[in-house]
């Protein structure tokens, strides 16, 4: 039996960029092929700005980030959601 497709917009599973440990490198921006992140021009410092864009689990830019800024939920609380959702119970 296929698992019941859940909305992307409904898994709340994308980055967070600490402004204050951004440097500004855009290796994130320009790690990731799903333009997660912008550089904001104004703030010369990365941030998410296409969140749902983001694939579940994919955590590929956090480890480049070599002034840890970025970071992600707790992957096994997002698949609990992810479950309920699937479920009916939420």
């Amino acid at each position: 039996m296929p698992l019941k497709p859940v909305p992307r917009e409904k898994v709340p599973w994308y980055p967070s960029v600490d402004e204050d440990k951004c440097t500004g490198c855009r290796i994130c921006v320009d790690y990731c092929g799903y333009r997660v992140y912008i550089f904001n021009e104004t703030t010369e410092k990365a941030e998410v700005r296409n969140p749902f864009g983001c694939v579940v689990g994919c955590t590929g830019c956090q480890p480049l980030c070599a002034a840890g800024a970025i970071s992600f939920p707790d992957l096994e609380a997002v698949h609990e959601i992810i479950r309920k959702l699937r479920a009916g119970e939420e």
